[in-house]
């Protein structure tokens, strides 16, 4: 599967998941949770489709196993740092360790986004036609 296409499915499922989270929230009209809510959304569905669009337009990438590790981490560290997060935030502090975890697999991850980024980038130049 293309690195692009993991990206969209997996952003689908999370934009999916934000939005059972915040009708559950808006139906029992407790909205503690939001922080939790919010980082799902925004990590989870904006991220990760704006990942899959960076993959549609390099090709190269499309098939490298990092790319997929990349994809494959950061939804992991974002379900486990928005499950932490909204333990936190509904008085259940064991969930800390879980935020704390979470966050530090996005980190690694956007790093991991970073290098592909930047060695695409710079391999593109590279073989560019001069003008």
């Amino acid at each position: 599967m293309k690195a692009s296409v993991l990206s969209f499915r997996m952003a689908v499922l999370c934009l999916i998941a934000g939005m059972l989270w915040g009708l559950h929230m808006a139906i029992s009209q407790d909205h503690s949770a939001h922080p939790a809510h919010a980082h799902l959304n925004l990590l989870g569905w904006v991220s990760l489709f704006l990942f899959g669009l960076y993959y549609r337009l390099h090709p190269a990438l499309e098939h490298d196993k990092r790319a997929h590790v990349q994809v494959w981490s950061w939804l992991v560290g974002t379900v486990v740092m928005a499950i932490g997060v909204g333990l936190v935030h509904t008085g259940t502090m064991a969930g800390e360790p879980f935020a704390a975890i979470g966050s530090l697999i996005v980190f690694a991850s956007v790093l991991l986004f970073a290098w592909l980024l930047f060695r695409s980038e710079s391999a593109s130049a590279a073989v560019a036609p001069a003008e």
